[in-house]
């Protein structure tokens, strides 16, 4: 299993505890630095009685995803949702309660009643990684912290195993297994102003897409709308939990401008909108209202106050940041890909969860449904893909329009072009994030779309041909090179992606096509 996050570690766990299955973890960094601990609003589920229910949950999230969710993978996230909670609470996951013992539970945008369970107040995710990276220390037969997957092998059109070399040196080395999950989250280092640390370089997309592994989705990348304006990396999140109890967004003239309480990509576009109105790179986020703030929400009192702000009584500073990678590898309702014995599970699998836009606190639930789910599918003895969800799409045959979204596939060339000279590889990096940034962020258009394909083709080319000596230079490394060029081939996949779909939907906006069009009720495939 490679990756440490939710999916990755519900699905260890899953595997000894029920299986006495033999479970590898490999991860680049230390067991505990994923995503998933920079995590806070929680995780949606029904665990009360009316007057919520699962077909509530079902329908926000359909509504969220902009009529591009694959229902019945949506079905099986909010019915199976709630066990694997209670689950993760029996490993000693401790959540926030109520005086009299209950969960305590909130409202976040996009949702019709309060259901997301958190712990620490916005502390959700470090406590959940907890609790896993607990259980897994106890289950695991063998843990690789700080080694660095370079690619998928694979073998008469099955994949067995991966090349991956530790950090300290001695060169790559072949892991072998039948079965291979990749759970290695997102790609959002791929911009400059993003909330998620700096691992998240779309290692899992690239290396599935280099062995010609269905992707689809790419272009739709979540930007939080209140990340804290300040240049830390990552971005501080101002978890979507504040604006549920009642903080709420002003613009320079200090007038409100949105409802807090739409899904995330409306809020970012409003935000975006204003900035570009008013000339400015920040609007404000007013949580001087909420009540015992440092009580509350401990982390985020920690984190403004590391800045010299004091919530109850300065204005927040907030811009949208990259926050998630909606799409990834195409994947049926257990995880199995289209390339026999790859499994996906969680921000890096399209399984048609989040369509074009993640609802809220739906992204820890689904690492906690869909990681199991592959182990019990192994478990039985599936070596292949079955026509669900969105791999529907891409076996075709009977039942092959997944809902009545249709498909289309996209040419990617990841030929390298090496030409004489470059960028260092962190020079080519930052440019690469900041191009990717200006020009397929929260507000994109053919024009800039285009630049960004430039630059990620740049970006390529820097990776092959190495760093050139030069003032300020870093040190030339292979991790460093090959996540510049899986950033790369994320970024190419994207701008492909993006600039085919000409219309405005969840996570993807277009200035040049600022409507819907039901022409593109499609999802875009790639392969390498």
């Amino acid at each position: 299993m490679l990756g440490s996050g939710v999916a990755g570690l519900s699905a260890a766990v899953r595997a000894a505890e029920a299986h006495g299955l033999r479970v590898g973890v490999l991860t680049k960094a230390e067991l505990h630095q994923a995503t998933t601990r920079w995590a806070q609003g929680g995780v949606a589920a029904v665990l009360g009685g009316d007057p919520d229910s699962t077909d509530l949950h079902l329908a926000d999230t359909l509504a969220a995803g902009a009529d591009l969710c694959d229902v019945d993978a949506v079905r099986t996230l909010v019915d199976e949702g709630p066990a694997r909670v209670n689950e993760l609470i029996a490993l000693g996951a401790a959540f926030d309660r109520e005086p009299n013992g209950d969960l305590a539970l909130a409202r976040e945008g996009g949702h019709s009643y309060a259901r997301v369970v958190h712990a620490g107040g916005a502390a959700t995710g470090a406590e959940v990684e907890r609790a896993l990276v607990a259980a897994v220390h106890r289950t695991a037969a063998a843990l690789y912290e700080g080694w660095f997957a370079a690619d998928l092998l694979v073998e008469h059109g099955r994949c067995v195993g991966i090349a991956a070399a530790p950090s300290t040196g001695g060169g790559s080395v072949e892991i072998r297994a039948r079965h291979v999950l990749l759970a290695t989250g997102g790609a959002g280092q791929l911009f400059a102003v993003t909330t998620n640390p700096a691992e998240a370089t779309g290692d899992g997309i690239a290396m599935a897409l280099r062995a010609g592994a269905a992707v689809a989705d790419l272009e739709f990348v979540q930007f939080h709308p209140t990340a804290l304006h300040h240049p830390a990396r990552p971005r501080p999140l101002l978890s979507e939990a504040l604006r549920g109890h009642g903080a709420l967004l002003r613009d320079a003239k200090g007038e409100r401008f949105v409802d807090e309480l739409l899904p995330r990509d409306k809020v970012s576009r409003a935000i975006m909108a204003r900035l570009h109105e008013q000339d400015t790179d920040h609007v404000w986020l007013d949580a001087t209202g909420l009540e015992r703030f440092a009580e509350r929400f401990p982390t985020i009192a920690a984190a403004v106050a590391e800045v010299g702000l004091d919530p109850a009584v300065d204005w927040l500073p907030v811009a949208p940041a990259a926050h998630y990678t909606c799409g990834g590898i195409v994947a049926d309702l257990d995880g199995a890909t289209s390339l026999p014995g790859l499994w996906v599970a969680g921000e890096v699998a399209c399984n048609g969860v989040h369509g074009a836009n993640r609802l809220a606190s739906n992204s820890l639930l689904d690492g906690m449904v869909f990681g199991p789910r592959v182990v019990e599918a192994v478990e039985r003895g599936k070596d292949g893909p079955e026509p669900t969800g969105v791999m529907r799409l891409v076996l075709g045959g009977p039942g092959g329009d997944e809902g009545g979204i249709g498909h289309r596939d996209l040419a990617l060339d990841l030929t390298p072009h090496p030409s004489a000279g470059g960028d260092d590889l962190a020079t080519a990096r930052g440019r690469l994030q900041r191009a990717m940034t200006a020009h397929a962020g929260v507000l994109r258009s053919a024009a800039s779309l285009v630049e960004a394909r430039a630059a990620a083709d740049a970006a390529a080319t820097a990776a092959s041909i190495g760093a050139s000596a030069g003032a300020g230079a870093v040190e030339d490394d292979a991790t460093a090179r090959c996540e510049l060029a899986n950033l790369a081939v994320v970024g190419q996949a994207l701008s492909v992606a993006a600039l085919a779909r000409e219309e405005t939907r969840g996570a993807h906006a277009r200035t040049d096509h600022p409507e819907i069009s039901p022409a593109f009720r499609v999802r875009f495939v790639l392969r390498g």
